[in-house]
């Protein structure tokens, strides 16, 4: 289990550099989040269903892997995911039986999807978690101009709406979980879509069946572009941006934190092995070599701060958990961070969600506090975790030349 944790943290850490170096700023759908999406997911329906320790490593593999096939080519991006992802498995020496499941995963998600195995089942309706989600209108104008931006194409609103009616009509999901999670949302979305296809003027355009990113988009056949006031056109766009900058930063946070708890646990291992040596290797024949007891002190004065501090690093910190009907009519409650609320009752919590998010001044507030908070956590880590390596290292140096120092008094 730590094994497979240490393989998905390198693959985490390799996939999120080959987004930012290799697949290109254009594709505003196929990005880092939308592989996040789909790690999240499959996570999440791993969870739910019985696999073994195999099979969840080559699913979350094959998850993260999916779309890196995009830094190399649009078209056809799921042949050059499988290269990197095999490549990967190469360098990790793993068996060849769950590289094979990685890759087969990764095809799996071709249009038409056609999945053979459970994992492979999980992965492709991973894929198309977002048409379940609350995301879907946004994820789907991303798309949207992602294809128009790749293609030079300017596919009119109409035709895509209508493009977006038929995959939705035509797209099954394979699972039980899907189909109870994913698919009443889905349907909640197609029906709106339906509606405004009903109160528009009847125009009817032919648009191909299949994954709506694998349509060309000279196939959406273009109308006139729905006029929209200026100002909407405005705001719409800064609210777009500034949701793209609060779940840029949440992922940036998220995972300096990761790599914050990462670090301090090499600490940890790396010192905690060396005090077990010197308690059951060198503290017995200290008496036959008293020289070294002063090095030895100072080793294990070095190896046991080091440990301290990494621990600290680490070490939850826990509110009280409860927020008062006055704290919501004042906005002073941060409903975004747990600590605040896993105290409260359901219908409590609800309540103070609701209000939130029929105030949006009140809802950014909280979003400005979030990240504020989740900042100052991440310096106090960074900050212990800073003293931690300090000590090590420049304990180490004192304790060999200690060391260096009595066997030289020794050898007198």
């Amino acid at each position: 289990m730590e094994a497979n944790t240490g393989i998905l943290d390198r693959a985490t850490s390799l996939v999120r550099q080959h987004f930012e170096k290799n697949v290109p700023s254009s594709l505003y759908f196929h990005d880092l989040h939308h592989t996040i999406q789909v790690v999240d997911a499959s996570r999440q329906m791993a969870a739910a269903m019985q696999l073994t320790e195999e099979d969840r490593l080559a699913l979350l593999l094959a998850a993260w892997f999916h779309d890196t096939g995009y830094g190399v080519q649009y078209e056809g991006h799921e042949v050059a995911s499988v290269e990197i992802a095999r490549r990967f498995c190469r360098e990790q020496n793993l068996a060849e039986s769950l590289t094979e499941k990685v890759a087969s995963c990764i095809l799996a998600t071709r249009m038409p999807q056609s999945p053979a195995s459970l994992i492979e089942q999980i992965i492709c309706d991973a894929d198309m978690a977002h048409l379940g989600s609350g995301h879907y209108p946004e994820e789907s104008k991303l798309l949207r101009k992602e294809i128009n931006t790749v293609f030079n194409k300017d596919i009119s609103k109409k035709a895509w709406r209508r493009t977006n009616i038929r995959f939705l009509e035509e797209h099954r999901y394979f699972t039980e979980y899907a189909r109870t999670h994913f698919e009443p949302v889905k349907q909640a979305h197609l029906k709106t879509l339906l509606e405004k296809e009903a109160a528009s003027k009847g125009e009817t355009v032919e648009t191909p069946v299949g994954k709506i990113e694998d349509v060309p988009a000279s196939e959406a056949i273009p109308t006139e572009k729905e006029k929209k006031p200026a100002d909407k056109v405005s705001q719409s766009r800064t609210d777009r941006g500034i949701a793209t900058m609060f779940r840029i930063m949440s992922e940036n946070h998220v995972s300096l934190s990761q790599m914050a708890d990462s670090k301090a646990n090499i600490m940890i291992s790396v010192n905690t092995i060396v005090l077990s040596i010197l308690v059951s290797v060198l503290l017995g024949k200290l008496q036959y070599y008293p020289q070294f007891i002063l090095p030895t002190a100072i080793l294990a004065l070095v190896c046991l701060t080091a440990v301290i501090f990494a621990i600290r690093a680490t070490r939850p910190t826990v509110t009280g958990g409860v927020f008062t009907e006055e704290d919501i009519r004042q906005k002073k409650a941060n409903l975004l961070f747990f600590g605040n609320f896993f105290k409260m009752d359901l219908k409590e919590y609800e309540w103070g969600m609701k209000e939130m998010m029929n105030d949006s001044e009140y809802l950014y507030d909280s979003m400005i506090k979030d990240i504020y908070f989740l900042g100052r956590v991440l310096a106090r880590k960074y900050h212990f975790l800073r003293i931690s390596y300090n000590v090590f290292m420049y304990g180490l140096i004192i304790a060999v030349l200690s060391f260096a120092i009595a066997s030289f008094i020794g050898m007198k």
